[in-house]
Parts: C-alpha cells; structure tokens; sequence
C-alpha cells in the first residue's frame, strides 16, 4: 500500500479519532497533518508493518500528548482579566469620524494643502507645484485650515462631555 493510498482510505477515520482524544477540530486537524507528515517520512518502514494504522494512531497519540506537555507549561490567555486594560474602538472610529467630518467641512483648497502636508508628506513648495499657486499661498491655507480644525475640535469636544 502507498502512502497516498493509506490517507485517502483512513484520513477521515484517523481524524475522528483525534477529534474525540483531542475534543478541538482545529487542533486534532493540525496534530492528524503533522502525525502524517513524520509518517511520509518514514512510510517505507510503517508500510512494513502489520498494523500500519494503529501505528499512525499511537503517533497521534503522542503528539498530542507532547502538545499537552508544551501547553501545560505555558500559562493559557483568560480574555477577561485583560478586557478592563483593552481600550474600546468604537471611540477611535467616533474620533475620527469626527475629525473626517471636520475636514469635509473645510474648503477644497485648504483641505488639500492639509491632505498634501500631513498625508502626502510633501513640503510647501512641492504642494505649491501641485495646487499651481505659491509656497505663500500654500502657508496660508494651511494657517486658515489649522486655525478652523481648533476651533471646531475644542468645540466638539466640550459638546461630547457635556453630553456625557
């Protein structure tokens, strides 16, 4: 028998058998796959012998015993002890919701001189090129745009704890 012919007639079988020593689909999947692969590698011998299967079981066996062995000494994750120090989301996306509806609010040229600026990473001069204007210009835009985002966020800001 090949070895090809041996996982296409007990694969199933031998997962199942993992599956009930293990009690984790994922884990007795990946513990049946590494069990096989050891095995291809040395599949002439197991073919030799008279119960190859019970052979491919033991080693199965074994690895997951040797993967008790490394979990046991690795102190497991409780998702609770740590879910007060977990900072919630969903105020990231309000903030910056916030800040994109802040932006939407500014004009076209101002809010592409901040985009160029703070995203694009380009300088004045370079923005000044793209927008067809001068580095002068561009300053002033970028003053005006600033100035409108401090007012607009402080206020915000005060609107939110005051509805807190």
């Amino acid at each position: 028998m090949t070895f090809s012919d041996f996982v296409t007639e007990r694969q199933r079988p031998l997962l199942r058998f993992a599956m009930v020593l293990i009690g984790d689909a994922r884990l007795a999947e990946e513990i049946v796959q590494d069990a096989l692969v050891r095995a291809f590698e040395r599949w002439e011998h197991i073919a030799g012998l008279e119960h190859p299967n019970a052979y491919i079981r033991r080693m199965i066996v074994n690895e997951y015993l040797s993967w008790r062995r490394r979990f046991g000494r690795v102190v497991p994750f409780d998702p609770n002890v740590h879910a007060g120090s977990v900072a919630d989301h969903a105020g990231t996306h309000a903030e910056r919701d916030a800040v994109l509806a802040d932006l939407a609010r500014l004009p076209r040229k101002q809010r592409a001189v901040l985009t160029l600026r703070y995203y694009d990473g380009l300088s004045d001069p370079e923005i000044a090129d793209v927008l067809g204007c001068t580095a002068g210009t561009v300053r002033g835009y970028a003053s005006r745009a600033l100035a409108t985002l401090r007012i607009a966020i402080p206020t915000a800001m005060a609107v939110k704890e005051a509805t807190s």
